[in-house]
């Protein structure tokens, strides 16, 4: 019997009825690995740019590597709900190019919901984006594409005047029509408050316990990314140590030539071998 297909209303149900868990995916492998291990979500977030793509920043991400990887994911997963971030500068100009892009993720990448970055002077677009039928989840607190503006990654909301800003922030989201919001890098008090005050779910990543669910970077969690690991991030194995110990035992073997051995080999028909001689004899 098929599992169920997770939904957007399936998620937006599970508010205090259950703890939802997110992990990113950038291709089919990887939705693969993170489905079977009971994701409720996976985000394809334009985290591409740092974990998969080595950029300093998630900024340089365009729509068609996002398009990419949303499409390789989508092609893995078969029950969890995708999630494809919007890239910086893909909704931001204006509403006609939000509702545009956000419908390449859904048509093109097949994805089944998008994510913004921003509170209030977004709504436009998240109205938009949510009254041509596609199901937006929202990002407040530590918005990587405001990185520049916010002067690097640090906790926001850390005063009661930033803590109220991003209070009403997420009551316009939630009002505009998101069914879910991340709230990342903000003291766990504040996202209790507003996980206690919106009716739609909080997914928290560095944001505390108090959160209706949690997500965290596929290459984070299993070690495989040798940058800067946030405070927030717990890692639960040490797969890019492995990673290198397996990658160093091939390089030696094949130049001791002890790779490959016999095993590894296909052998031709002695009879075909024998002809395949004389005829190279007669050549």
């Amino acid at each position: 019997m098929l599992a169920k297909k997770i939904t957007v209303p399936g998620i937006t149900a599970a508010k205090g009825e259950r703890k939802l868990t997110v992990i990113t995916a950038y291709d089919a492998g990887q939705a693969g690995l993170a489905e079977a291990a009971g994701a409720d979500m996976l985000l394809v977030g334009d985290s591409l740019g740092m974990v998969v793509l080595g950029q300093p920043d998630t900024l340089s991400v365009t729509m068609s590597q996002m398009l990419h990887h949303v499409s390789a994911v989508s092609t893995g997963a078969s029950t969890a709900l995708v999630l494809a971030d919007m890239p910086f500068m893909s909704y931001q100009a204006d509403v006609p190019q939000a509702v545009r892009n956000a419908g390449r993720l859904i048509q093109q990448g097949r994805a089944q919901a998008d994510k913004l970055e921003g509170g209030r002077e977004i709504l436009p677009q998240v109205r938009a984006i949510v009254g041509a039928g596609i199901p937006v989840m929202g990002h407040l607190g530590l918005t990587p594409q405001h990185v520049a503006a916010l002067g690097g990654y640090k906790v926001q909301a850390k005063t009661a005047r930033e803590a109220e800003s991003l209070l009403e922030d997420s009551l316009a989201l939630a009002e505009a029509g998101c069914f879910a919001l991340v709230l990342e890098c903000v003291p766990s008090e504040v996202a209790q408050l507003v996980t206690q005050t919106i009716p739609i779910p909080t997914i928290g990543i560095g944001a505390g316990p108090g959160c209706d669910g949690q997500v965290l970077v596929f290459h984070d969690l299993l070690g495989l990314y040798e940058g800067h690991k946030p405070r927030f991030v717990k890692c639960y194995a040490e797969l890019g140590a492995l990673a290198r110990e397996a990658l160093g035992r091939f390089t030696q073997e094949v130049r001791s030539g002890q790779f490959p051995a016999q095993e590894h080999c296909f052998a031709m028909d002695r009879e075909e071998l024998r002809q395949l001689r004389l005829n190279l004899e007669k050549d």
